[in-house]
């Protein structure tokens, strides 16, 4: 953690939803004037895509069924930690991206599958901005999590989970279904060890439950509507949250616990407005009195 130069990390699971999180984060900093070094996680895995199959089957002819980008061995995690810890003293690090689709092949140049090289992250910057999977992730040898200033947990119950992971990797990756299925299965003695710990390592988690039968996430047809949500919101630590005003704020919301509250799906953007500016305000503020 660093007051001169802070560090928001937002992580989730693959279909979680945190690059919508990304989104609104993205229009707080734009409005308040907030000059941000974004850098996405997917840039710290160790292979691109046609490594990334190879060294799956490599795995596979070992019996190793779980091999997987959630997994440490598949990451440059201490790469991450690296870029994390040297943000926090200087405000300057490495990153690079990693091109999806056509649309990353124009914007950065390289073939789809690949990544850019590695760049510095320059310029004065107020804060840095991290959205990936292991943004508080924690190992027997890297801790990443220890580096962040504010964690941000996205979290959405795991049936509506798979719901949007099935419907984004069908839709716009052109995946059967019988094969997202099976990334998912592979991917699960990952997502126990690895990807749910960070949740309890967060300062605030958006829980996204549906309150539409999800039983069978394997054959819905379409993805439960904001509309068709609650949203339970939980905060490590309440001391200074204003949960009376909240719910005054956001109609229809209650609190289920001494340290969570729960709004209607479709108020989460107003929620994480409401939650969030102040404690971006704290952190740029705290960051031009160090400095």
């Amino acid at each position: 953690m660093s007051t001169k130069h802070p560090i928001i990390s937002v992580t989730g699971s693959s279909g979680a939803g945190t690059s919508s999180v990304k989104d609104t984060f993205a229009h707080i900093f734009r409005r308040e004037q907030v000059k941000v070094a974004f850098i996405e996680g997917d840039a710290f895995h160790r292979y691109n895509r046609a490594d990334m199959k190879a060294e799956m089957a490599r795995q596979t002819e070992k019996a190793n069924n779980h091999f997987s980008h959630f997994g440490p061995e598949a990451n440059l995690l201490e790469e991450l930690e690296a870029t994390f810890r040297q943000y926090g003293k200087t405000g300057t690090g490495k990153t690079r991206h990693y091109v999806h689709n056509a649309k990353g092949e124009e914007l950065y140049g390289a073939p789809s599958g690949t990544f850019t090289e590695w760049e510095d992250i320059t310029g004065d910057t107020d804060l840095l901005f991290y959205e990936g999977l292991h943004g508080a992730v924690k190992t027997d040898s890297v801790d990443v999590a220890r580096h962040a200033d504010l964690k941000i947990g996205v979290v959405p119950v795991i049936n509506l989970e798979w719901i949007q992971k099935i419907h984004r990797d069908t839709a716009a990756r052109g995946y059967s279904t019988e094969a997202v299925t099976d990334t998912m299965l592979r991917r699960m003695p990952d997502y126990v060890n690895v990807i749910c710990p960070q949740f309890s390592e967060t300062d605030i988690n958006f829980q996204r439950v549906p309150t539409v039968d999800t039983s069978n996430p394997f054959v819905a047809r379409w993805i439960p509507t904001a509309d068709e949500s609650m949203v339970v919101i939980r905060f490590a630590n309440p001391r200074g949250i204003d949960f009376p005003y909240l719910v005054s704020m956001i109609h229809d919301s209650f609190m289920s616990r001494a340290n969570s509250i729960v709004i209607p799906g479709g108020k989460l953007d107003l929620a994480m407005q409401l939650i969030l500016t102040p404690m971006i305000h704290r952190l740029v503020e705290q960051k031009h009195r160090a400095l």
